[in-house]
């Protein structure tokens, strides 16, 4: 597994270490024409291609954010542009949360190709009525199966909705995707879904870092998150809790404009950062 860290965007450079191939990047904050943030993806592509490393730049997108923001979802043509600029390998095709599964599906089978003719691979993200577990687990045989489909994503948000514990319940919440990831595997869909090539990706991060270790028996190709770096910042360190965070998610969204020179901070997001790269290791280390 490799571990993409998203943060401010001023703060990239002086956060992350500049040996790491694999990122997601947000839509939204391309389309604002953050040339820094650009730039900064773009210089990391180069820097991967001149040593001859295989180099992944999924381009999320931001479903997460605009639905949290009740803001509404980029149209999918606009997509491939924005891709093209911060010189994507995938796209995250249009995903629609709270929505039943078909809705997402009919979208990946009209935009997929468009995608792929664009030079782009593809990325799906399972979704569902709330409350519907069954829904949720139909959009990944979907896409486990699909030829359309070359990366699959486990949302952060999609998950506790199917469960119906995305707000209120922390303890139901953490734990969400380690049941799906078990359903999936007693249904022989996990399996599936490598037998065709697929790829697993993690969608994001809610109450603690120690999710990590609680999948450890589950093939995960790559996974993002902003809790390390914008819990860092804001002065939150991780800890030796159950699952790293005591309190659980640091609920404020994160300012990708935010700044600051205090070095105390800038040790503290790099200490979180640490730690959830020292989780990452020992993941690599379990045999499956």
């Amino acid at each position: 597994m490799e571990f993409c860290h998203i943060g401010p965007c001023s703060m990239l450079n002086a956060v992350l270490s500049n040996n790491r191939t694999s990122y997601l990047t947000l839509a939204h904050i391309i389309d604002e024409g953050n040339q820094d943030y650009i730039d900064f993806y773009l210089g990391e592509r180069i820097e991967a291609e001149l040593s001859g490393k295989q180099f992944v730049n999924i381009m999320d997108n931001s479903a997460f954010e605009l639905y949290k923001a009740n803001l509404p979802m980029f149209p999918p043509e606009k997509l491939v542009d924005l891709a093209t600029k911060i010189r994507a390998t995938h796209i995250v095709l249009p995903d629609h949360p709270g929505m039943p599964s078909m809705v997402g599906i009919d979208d990946a089978k009209r935009y997929a190709p468009v995608f792929k003719e664009a030079g782009f691979k593809t990325f799906f993200v399972p979704q569902s009525d709330i409350g519907d577990l069954e829904d949720l687990i139909t959009a990944f045989a979907w896409a486990a199966s699909s030829p359309l489909i070359d990366y699959i994503g486990i949302s952060i948000l999609a998950v506790p909705n199917a469960y119906n514990c995305e707000k209120d319940n922390k303890l139901q919440r953490f734990h969400s995707r380690w049941r799906f990831m078990n359903e999936l595997y007693d249904r022989n869909l996990l399996q599936l879904a490598k037998q065709n090539g697929k790829k697993i990706h993690f969608l994001g991060m809610v109450d603690g870092p120690n999710e990590i270790s609680l999948v450890r028996d589950f093939d995960i190709d790559t996974w993002d998150s902003s809790a390390a770096i914008w819990a860092g910042l804001n002065g939150v360190p991780f800890d030796g809790s159950p699952t790293g965070l005591f309190n659980g998610k640091f609920e404020k969204h994160v300012d990708f404009d935010f700044e600051t020179d205090d070095n105390t901070l800038i040790k503290l997001a790099q200490q979180n950062v640490d730690y959830i790269d020292k989780l990452v290791e020992r993941y690599n280390r379990t045999l499956r």
